[in-house]
C-alpha cells in the first residue's frame, strides 16, 4: 500500500467532516445537497447547552424575585411585614400631627402618656366610642319610619370607630369591641363575663387571640400569623373572632355564605338567617319595634368587616340590614344620638340586598354560654376549622 494513500484526507467541503474514503464522502455530500442535512458539531452542542442553561438560570432568578415581591406585598397588605403595630402607628400619627402644626408638643406628650396607660391596663380609652345610638334607633322607629313594617334590634351596644393607631387594618378588632359591648350589656351574658367587664384595647385583643391559639384553638389560623399578632398590623377575620369568643366560653356559630343565593348575585339567605336569629327571641315581645336580648352579629367580607345591629322588614316586603361600620367617624355616629332622627340620617346604617353583592360573606353570632366540657369539645373541633356553609 502506498504510504501517501494511507493518510489521505477525505474532507467534506461543506462542513469539514473527515470521511474514511471517497465513497463515504460522496454519500455525505449527497445528504447535504439532496436532503438539506446539516449536522451540528459537538462544539456547537456544548455552546447551545450553555446558552439554554443560562436562559433557565435567568428565568429562575426572575421568578424568584417576582415571588419575593408578591410575598412582601401580601405581608404589607395583611400587616405582617414587621412595620410595627398599634403603638408604633399611634406614635407616628401623633408625630405627624406635631410636624404639620396640628398639635402642640405638650399635647403630644399628654396623648402619648395616655396611650401608654391604655396599653398598660389593656382597657380601651373610649376615645372612638359612641354610646346611645341604640336608644336613638328605638325612639326613631317608635315614632317615625312609616316605610318600615317591623324592625328587630339587637341588645344595646356602643359603636367604636377606627383611630389613628389602627386605621387601615383594625376593623375586625373594632367590630369585636362592638360585639363584646353588646354581650356585656345583655342581661343574658353580663354576669357571666364579670372578669371581662371592660372593653379591651386592640393590643389586648391581640393578646387574647394569641392566648386562644396557645390553648389549641385553630392551629392552622395560628400558623398563618406565625402565632403572633401583638406588635403587628395584621388583619383578623371571622375565624379569629369565633376562636376568641369560644375561648371565653361563649357559644357561637360561624356561618359561611360562600356564594350568592340569588341569580342577581345577592344573598337573600343571609338576610333570612339574620331575621330568624333575632325573631327567635321569644322574650322580646311583639309590636313594631322588637328589642331583642340577642347580641349583635359580626359580618365579614373580603377586605372589611362590620356589625349587624338589626334588620328592617319594609312595607314592600323587602328587608334591610342595619350595620355599624368602624370606618364611620365618631362625629357622624354622635349625630345619630340627637333626639329627632330622620330617615335620611339612617342612610349610613342601612344596607339592602343590592348593597351586599360581594361573592362571599361570613358571620359570627353568639347563641349562649358553653360549659367547660363543651368548650373542650369545640377546641378539638377547631383543629380542623370549618364554618357552616350556606347554601
Amino acid at each position: 500500500m502506498n504510504a501517501g494513500r494511507a493518510f489521505q484526507q477525505y474532507e467534506c467541503p461543506m462542513c469539514s467532516l473527515v470521511c474514511a474514503n471517497s465513497t463515504i464522502l460522496q454519500e455525505h455530500v449527497n445528504l447535504h445537497l439532496e436532503e438539506n442535512y446539516h449536522p451540528v458539531k459537538i462544539t456547537s452542542d456544548a455552546v447551545l447547552a450553555r446558552q439554554l442553561q443560562a436562559e433557565e438560570d435567568r428565568r429562575r432568578v426572575k421568578e424568584s424575585e417576582r415571588e419575593k415581591a408578591e410575598f412582601q406585598k401580601l405581608q404589607r397588605q395583611f400587616g405582617l411585614d414587621d412595620s410595627g403595630g398599634y403603638r408604633q402607628q399611634s406614635v407616628q400619627n401623633l408625630e405627624r400631627a406635631v410636624a404639620r402644626g396640628r398639635m402642640h408638643p405638650i399635647e403630644f406628650h399628654m396623648h402619648k402618656a395616655e396611650m401608654m396607660e391604655t396599653l398598660a391596663t389593656g382597657v380601651d380609652d373610649g376615645r372612638t366610642k359612641t354610646s346611645g345610638v341604640s336608644e336613638a334607633l328605638r325612639r326613631y322607629y317608635s315614632i317615625a319610619s312609616p316605610e318600615v313594617h317591623r324592625v328587630w334590634l339587637c341588645s344595646p351596644l356602643d359603636h367604636f370607630s377606627s383611630s389613628g393607631g389602627d386605621k387601615g387594618w383594625g376593623c375586625g378588632f373594632r367590630n369585636f369591641q362592638m360585639l363584646l359591648s353588646s354581650v356585656l350589656l345583655s342581661d343574658t351574658y353580663g354576669d357571666f363575663l364579670q372578669d371581662h367587664k371592660y372593653i379591651p384595647c386592640i393590643p389586648k385583643i391581640q393578646a387574647l387571640i394569641e392566648d386562644a391559639w396557645k390553648e389549641g384553638f385553630d392551629p392552622q389560623g395560628a400558623s398563618h400569623f406565625n402565632g403572633k399578632l401583638q406588635g403587628t398590623r395584621a388583619w383578623i377575620g371571622a375565624s379569629e373572632i369565633y376562636c376568641l369568643l369560644t375561648s371565653l366560653r361563649l357559644k357561637c356559630r360561624i356561618l359561611d355564605f360562600h356564594t350568592p343565593s340569588s341569580p342577581t348575585g345577592t344573598h337573600p339567605l343571609l338576610f333570612e338567617w339574620v331575621l330568624n336569629y333575632y325573631a327567635s327571641d321569644t322574650r322580646a315581645g311583639g309590636g313594631k319595634v322588637v328589642c331583642s336580648s340577642k347580641p349583635a352579629i359580626y359580618l365579614q367580607h373580603q377586605g372589611h368587616s362590620r356589625t349587624i345591629v338589626g334588620i328592617e322588614e319594609r312595607k314592600n316586603k323587602s328587608y334591610c340590614l342595619l350595620l355599624f361600620d368602624p370606618g364611620c367617624p365618631s362625629e357622624s355616629m354622635k349625630r345619630l344620638t340627637k333626639q329627632r332622627l330622620e330617615g335620611a340620617d339612617l342612610k349610613q346604617l342601612r344596607r339592602y340586598a343590592g348593597g351586599l353583592k360581594h361573592k362571599q360573606y361570613q358571620i359570627v353570632a353568639v347563641e349562649g354560654i358553653l360549659s367547660p366540657e363543651e368548650k373542650t369539645g369545640r377546641l378539638q373541633m377547631s383543629k380542623v376549622f370549618r364554618a357552616e356553609r350556606i347554601p
